[in-house]
């Protein structure tokens, strides 16, 4: 059975590599499935909802976090009550693997929380930082600005 994108880690990406059909991707987004594939399968995204701008400004510092320690950095929007998480490798202008590898560990992260807690927040290396923090993951939000 191959490895969950969850258990994987991001690997470097070099220009040069195609990026992935929409088949791969369909395929990819089996395993972040609350992701939206966007823009002919060249990127991906999710938005969260939450009661203010102070806890949509924490999860960014946790999505931060996390895409420093992979090593693969989003693009990030966020105002009061949202934060939208947009993935995309730049270096092919399309989607990787690692695009996928972010997706489901935000997902997985989301889920943990959620589950223990009846909160969503993102994990990082400092989980303490989380706490007290209150999210209601819904789907797809348009936001205010889009």
């Amino acid at each position: 059975m191959p490895l969950a994108l969850a258990e994987k880690s991001c690997t470097p990406c070099r220009g040069g590599v195609p990026p992935l059909t929409q088949e791969e991707a369909a395929n990819y987004s089996r395993q972040a499935p609350d992701w939206e594939l966007l823009d002919g399968a060249k990127r991906i995204e999710r938005t969260y909802r939450f009661k203010n701008f102070r806890e949509a400004f924490g999860i960014v510092e946790r999505v931060a976090a996390l895409a420093e320690g992979e090593g693969h950095h989003p693009e990030i929007r966020f105002g009061w009550g949202y934060t939208t998480i947009s993935l995309q490798t730049k270096k092919i202008k399309g989607l990787h693997e690692n695009d996928f590898i972010m997706a489901a560990k935000l997902d997985r992260n989301a889920a943990e929380s959620d589950r223990v807690t009846g909160r969503i927040f993102l994990a990082t290396a400092n989980p303490e930082a989380a706490k007290g923090r209150h999210a209601e993951h819904i789907g797809r939000l348009k936001s205010p600005v889009d």
